[in-house]
């Protein structure tokens, strides 16, 4: 049970490669708007049966909701709505590799926030472990620029790269906020807190997002309907994984989930190689090593 999250973590990492290729073709057809609401409230029924066996197994009292709970529950929403928007408004930009790569600094970002924040401080071994991945990470994701045609003050210093870390830095604090919602629910089953704060998050996106469109541009959900297949396979690989990430978020620190999630990046790569015929770089390959070595140390010396 102690390596539990690591498979789990692995487990939703692989859904989510596999829901962001669904979504990468919904989006051609769809506005991102409606395309991020396809993700969370297609998946959202199968999170609530989810929900309600676990509930019926574990037969609690209501009152283990608690106003904290809500409350922690409405800012991991907030947070990662706006994240996504933040990504959505890299995607009309010039420079959005430069900022997608800032973006997939989450994890060290999460290590900061949680030492000054939340008192959740790591070790030298897991600082040492998150900040080798997050090399890795940016190399792999860098690998995408044309050096040549991009001065480095452009990669460093442009609107593109400040969205990018803002988004990084909500979805960060995002994570924080699911972890403290799940732990606030008076349980000991893991299994049930973490999915009924996944409903709970889902259920704001849901309708948050819904009248959204609703008020900006209700004629998509026609559109929506017209593509019910691949937006059923958005809906259940992106709920499949949010089953996994809220779960290992209950279990484990948000920092360590955090850097075993960088291997999301590997299976991309893989995914391009063996199913789409593209050759990795031999950067590509370094920063490959690079997550995989972080990980490595994260679990075998970081407490």
């Amino acid at each position: 049970m102690e390596h539990l999250w690591v498979v789990i973590v692995l487990i939703a990492a692989a859904l989510q490669t596999a829901r962001n290729a669904g979504q990468k073709r919904l989006a051609e057809k769809l506005s991102a708007l409606s395309a991020t609401w396809v993700r969370f409230s297609f998946g959202l029924p199968i999170a609530a049966i989810y929900c309600l066996v676990l509930w019926n197994a574990n037969d609690p009292n209501l009152s283990i909701l608690t106003p904290d709970f809500f409350l922690w529950c409405f800012l991991a929403a907030i947070c990662q709505l706006t994240g996504t928007l933040l990504l959505i408004l890299l995607f009309r930009l010039r420079n959005f590799a430069v900022g997608s790569t800032y973006v997939r600094s989450e994890a060290i970002i999460a290590a900061f926030i949680g030492a000054i924040f939340f008192k959740d401080i790591l070790s030298f071994s897991g600082w040492i472990a998150v900040g080798i991945s997050v090399v890795g990470v940016m190399l792999i994701s860098f690998t995408n620029l044309e050096f040549k045609k991009q001065p480095m003050r452009l990669l460093l210093f442009n609107p593109s790269a400040g969205i990018g870390l803002v988004c990084g830095l909500v979805f960060g604090v995002g994570s924080f906020f699911i972890r403290d919602a799940s732990l606030s629910i008076e349980s000991e089953d893991f299994l049930l807190t973490s999915a009924l704060t996944l409903v709970s998050v889902l259920i704001i996106q849901t309708f948050g997002l819904g009248t959204c469109i609703l008020v900006k541009s209700s004629h998509e959900f026609r559109e929506i309907l017209t593509l019910w297949r691949p937006c059923i396979f958005v809906g259940i690989t992106s709920v499949l994984g949010s089953i996994g990430w809220f779960t290992a978020l209950t279990i484990q620190r948000v920092t360590y989930v955090k850097a075993l999630a960088q291997i999301e990046f590997i299976f991309a790569l893989l995914v391009s190689c063996f199913i789409f015929g593209e050759k990795s770089s031999k950067i590509e390959l370094l920063g490959m090593v690079l997550v995989v070595l972080g990980i490595l140390i994260l679990l075998i010396f970081a407490n």
